[in-house]
């Protein structure tokens, strides 16, 4: 088997189609593609680009990063971090950011785009070359569109309504149609963070603070399950009910760094697989170990 034969058979065990593109940072020229350039959604991963954006602010002195934000019952959106708070808190903008990235925190997400500017993550996008990244929103817009899809008039409803629909149904929503909602592909993803990790993404203290926040991501068990002891691994998850993946940077003692975006969809509308999490890890690891 080739590389993306062996990509495709860990993907099948589990029941999984997708794509995946892992480059190496430091020669762009050595890289795995499978369907690297099919458009997807993108979800949660998309908060790179919006922490990215807030730490370019902060170093151009635009914002505070210890400016005082209250989290009140309105703002939360239902998660974890300051999502699942049942009372009102008081954090930073850099905390928000922390949040973001570590738990994926829809709430601090919301957040921290409020006060970056909506539409700034798209000018960024744009501004790095990346024409087929679209930000449609941030978390409460996606979460407007699952409502209105199902005709729920708030998260409580949605939440009954939402079991009772079929598997058709479900994939009929906006959010997983990657022209109707934020997408990108594979290779656009890994552009991303090879600017990051190369502090061509920014100034370099804005490139190395979204370095250290994805560093700070407690999910483990995709790609970080991936790699042998000793490699440092830096991600961002993404997921939604049947669609799994991550977006991140593993990177050797030896000094190799290897940007990887791995996506699948399965047939059944988990979001909780630790077989496929298991599965995304190995596929990348596996591209990886190609290229070194």
């Amino acid at each position: 088997m080739d590389v993306g034969e062996r990509v495709d058979e860990i993907f099948g065990r589990v029941g999984l189609s997708g794509c995946l593109h892992a480059v190496d940072v430091d020669e762009p020229g050595r890289e795995v593609a499978v369907r690297a350039d099919e458009q997807i959604v993108i979800a949660s991963v998309f908060k790179i680009l919006l922490v990215l954006e807030f730490a370019r602010q902060v170093v151009a002195g635009q914002l505070d990063p210890a400016e005082r934000v209250l989290v009140r019952a309105d703002d939360r959106l239902g998660g974890w971090g300051v999502a699942g708070c049942a009372d009102d808190v008081e954090v930073s903008l850099r905390d928000l950011a922390y949040f973001t990235m570590s738990v994926s925190d829809n709430t601090a997400a919301d957040l921290l785009l409020r006060r970056v500017g909506p539409d700034v993550p798209s000018m960024l996008a744009a501004e790095l070359d990346l024409p087929r990244t679209r930000i449609l929103g941030g978390p409460r817009h996606l979460v407007e569109l699952m409502l209105a899809d199902v005709g729920a008039r708030s998260e409580a409803d949605f939440a009954r309504i939402f079991p009772t629909l079929t598997a058709e149904r479900v994939r009929a929503m906006r959010v997983f149609d990657p022209a109707h909602t934020t997408s990108s592909t594979a290779r656009e993803i890994t552009r991303l963070l090879r600017l990051i990790w190369r502090d061509e993404a920014g100034p370099p203290a804005a490139c190395a603070m979204v370095r250290e926040l994805m560093g700070r991501q407690l999910f483990w068990t995709r790609l970080a399950a991936g790699f042998p002891p000793g490699v440092r691994v830096a991600g961002k998850t993404g997921n939604l009910p049947g669609l799994h993946l991550e977006a991140g940077v593993a990177e050797y003692p030896d000094g190799g760094r290897y940007a990887v975006l791995v996506f699948g969809r399965t047939e059944r509308l988990s979001v909780r697989r630790i077989d496929v999490d298991l599965a995304l890890g190995e596929a990348a690891r596996t591209a990886v170990e190609a290229l070194r």
